[in-house]
């Protein structure tokens, strides 16, 4: 008998299974020689989440970052919730100091708000209602500047960074810009509430993470910034209850872009200004002694009016104690001051065009006890309209003419914004009737005193 032949594969197949044999071999080698780029998985960050109980005031630890990539941090930024507990406003704050301490602290809530934020309204908002949300916080300094420069004494862990990576030295602001900030700033210690932030009390870009977000509420975003406040009862209301103090530091690093932190700066150059202008109208000291002049205690009988041309740069908070100081301890002085020299007078009675132009207006009667402030808020709007000069207009009176005519005393304009009763006229010993001596206008009575930087 005959064997059967052996059957064959088809030549397809013998291709099929040498060509997976080659890449069976061949892919695994090329994996191994050429390793493909794999992503690397996001640093997972270990945090501890501590709630301070009321009893024990909350500590302010330095700002102070996690070694993340700005990409792992917003990855983690995004992973944290937002707090679905209520976020209310914050209630007004109104700042109670006198005209320099206001001007400090508007000057370093201005530059926190603009080297933190930029120049941008909602961010420089949300910065300033968190610095006073600390100001009213037992855990941090107790004025403006206090906060604001917490730390400056530090080479790094400042509560606000640019107040010690010498930022002030490196970048100046525009003008535009330091004046919206410092708009910004005075309507915040005016009353103006930022309501998205609530009570927040701390913030960062959501870039970084810094290791105190995790004992921390996160409450809202504005733009690439993230908002937190403290968990438990200290990010409530009721721990917003510290009594804070208006007396405001000097911040030395201020001092190139604000005339409030000059050591003497603005005030001393007007105290110049008005020495030298006292002793070239004569002026003697008070104790009589010939030869002394003496600025603002200046003692001479007609002395208790003043026409005077502001310096230019002087702030607009610090009028009334260049205003003090010219009237020193008369009982009764009228202080009219202008920005513009060309439209300060010489003497009264004043045009309507220098009644308009009047920049600031200091009224002192102690026997009536009245002592008034008023800015002309066309040129420098104030938070309270109180402060505001009230717009008069000049009327020319037409004569009626009488049987008898009656003879009358010379009508004498009034000082722009100066609000009071009208001063009744006493005759004296020879019959004559003169005004006031508690405000005489006789032209011999304003002194015509041009400040620093004014011809």
């Amino acid at each position: 008998m005959t064997r059967p032949s052996q059957a064959r594969s088809p030549a397809w197949l013998c291709a099929v299974l040498a060509a997976t044999a080659i890449v069976a071999v061949a892919v695994p080698a090329l994996v191994v020689t050429h390793p493909p780029a794999i992503s690397q998985p996001h640093t997972r960050v270990a945090v501890h989440r501590r709630v301070v109980p009321a009893a024990e005031l909350p500590p302010v630890e330095p700002v102070t970052f996690i070694d993340l990539t700005p990409e792992d941090a917003k990855a983690f930024n995004a992973s944290v919730l937002f707090s679905d507990l209520p976020n209310p406003a914050a209630r007004p704050f109104r700042f109670a100091g006198g005209s320099e301490d206001r001007a400090r602290a508007t000057d370093c809530l201005a530059a926190g708000v603009l080297y933190e934020a930029g120049d941008d309204t909602e961010g420089e908002r949300a910065v300033a209602q968190v610095v006073l949300n600390r100001l009213r916080h037992p855990a941090f300094p107790k004025t403006v500047c206090g906060v604001i420069f917490e730390g400056q004494e530090r080479s790094t862990g400042c509560q606000f960074s640019f107040a010690c990576d010498h930022a002030l030295t490196r970048w100046t602001p525009t003008a535009d810009a330091w004046r919206r900030a410092r708009e910004i700033a005075t309507m915040a210690l005016a009353g103006t509430v930022y309501r998205p932030v609530g009570y927040a009390t701390h913030y960062h870009t959501d870039w970084v993470v810094p290791y105190w977000q995790a004992s921390l509420d996160k409450v809202v975003a504005v733009h690439s910034h993230l908002f937190f406040r403290w968990t438990g009862w200290w990010g409530t209301p009721p721990a917003f209850n510290r009594q804070v103090s208006s007396s405001e530091p000097v911040i030395a690093q201020l001092a190139p872009i604000s005339d409030a932190h000059k050591m003497g700066g603005a005030l001393a150059e007007a105290d110049a200004a008005l020495l030298d202008a006292s002793a070239a109208l004569g002026l003697v000291a008070a104790d009589g002694v010939a030869g002394e002049t003496a600025p603002f205690t200046a003692s001479a009988g007609d002395g208790d009016s003043f026409f005077v041309t502001l310096p230019w740069g002087v702030q607009p908070e610090l009028y009334p104690t260049i205003a003090a100081k010219a009237c020193g301890e008369r009982k009764a002085c009228r202080f009219s001051a202008w920005s513009d020299a060309a439209k300060t007078p010489a003497a009264a009675p004043l045009t309507a065009d220098q009644v308009a132009a009047m920049a600031f207006s200091y009224l002192r009667d102690r026997d009536a006890g009245v002592e008034r402030t008023l800015w002309n808020c066309t040129k420098y709007p104030r938070p309270d309209r109180h402060q505001c000069m009230k717009q008069q207009v000049l009327l020319t009176a037409v004569p009626v003419a009488t049987a008898t005519p009656v003879p009358t005393a010379t009508p004498v304009a009034e000082l722009g914004g100066v609000r009071r009763k009208g001063d009744a006229a006493a005759p004296d010993t020879a019959g004559a009737k003169r005004p006031s001596s508690a405000f005489p206008s006789a032209a011999s009575s304003a002194r015509h005193l041009p400040l620093a930087g004014q011809p």
